[in-house]
């Protein structure tokens, strides 16, 4: 059992809740029984190190179970020594190690999409995981981080997807320009989802073509040369007394009204 929280080794775990740690090793934390069981069925080759209590893996012995079929090796630590590695207050009982997986502009659209989100200077971590994992649950066929959005590998992002950043592909780092001219080539409609565009319900019959929805910051929304790209500007309504709506949820209802039209 592993008993020496300031080891070098479990210093060197922590480090990678740093992203400057990530973008030197091509690593990435992962924690909590949702995320490792998900990367252990989904993607195990991509597991470098995989950390639990005794007491996490007696609550969750199919991990331990999944683990020892795809190869992985689990190592035992103490409480402290997963408190040591773990980026939350109170962690969960499973840190693990993985190498970063990011997938290229180029496989996106050579796939021949038919609904993928982009995320444009998305930069809140929470948002920005709850997307990806709407975009996995309305069968998009990937999800794109622009060059300014959060990095995909913040464990605050990792967590938020729940496990989804192992189901559909995912490009980091592009430029809205690049995505949008690959967008057309490739016979994509392109449509920003902001609160100066027409009607929801006005664009419903567009949207069974395939698309591309760009969602922007938070606070801001999409800038004006950013909306200009887009080949339509859609806003969802609000019936009620809210002043906004979250972005992930507006994200949500986006995917989810495509996802619908193109299976009707």
């Amino acid at each position: 059992m592993l008993t020496n929280p300031r080891s070098p080794r479990m210093r060197a775990v922590a480090k990678l809740a740093k992203k400057s740690a990530r973008t030197e090793t091509g690593l990435f934390l992962l924690e909590g029984p949702q995320s490792v069981e998900e990367i252990l069925n989904y993607r195990p080759e991509l597991v470098v190190e995989l950390y639990a209590t005794k007491s996490a893996l007696e609550r969750h012995p199919d991990i331990e179970l999944i683990a020892v079929e795809a190869g992985v090796d689990v190592r035992v630590a103490t409480e402290a020594v997963l408190e040591s590695m773990s980026d939350t207050i109170t962690p969960q009982g499973f840190v693990g190690v993985a190498r970063q997986f990011p997938t290229s502009l180029d496989e996106v659209f050579a796939a021949g999409p038919k609904l993928v989100a982009v995320l444009q200077r998305v930069r809140d971590p929470g948002n920005a995981g709850t997307i990806v994992r709407a975009a996995d649950s309305a069968g998009a066929d990937a999800v794109i981080f622009s060059d300014d959005s959060v990095d995909l590998y913040n464990p605050k992002v990792v967590r938020s997807t729940t496990g989804s950043l192992f189901h559909v592909p995912i490009a980091v780092g592009a430029k809205l320009a690049d995505i949008v001219a690959r967008a057309h080539a490739g016979g994509l409609q392109v449509l920003a989802a902001d609160v100066k565009g027409e009607d929801l319900l006005a664009a419903r019959a567009a949207l069974a073509a395939p698309t591309v929805w760009v969602f922007g910051n938070e606070a801001h929304g999409l800038e004006g040369d950013e909306l200009a790209q887009a080949d339509r500007v859609i806003t969802i309504p609000i019936y009620g007394s809210a002043e906004s709506m979250n972005l992930a949820t507006a994200a949500s209802v986006c995917l989810y009204e495509s996802a619908f039209a193109q299976r009707t």
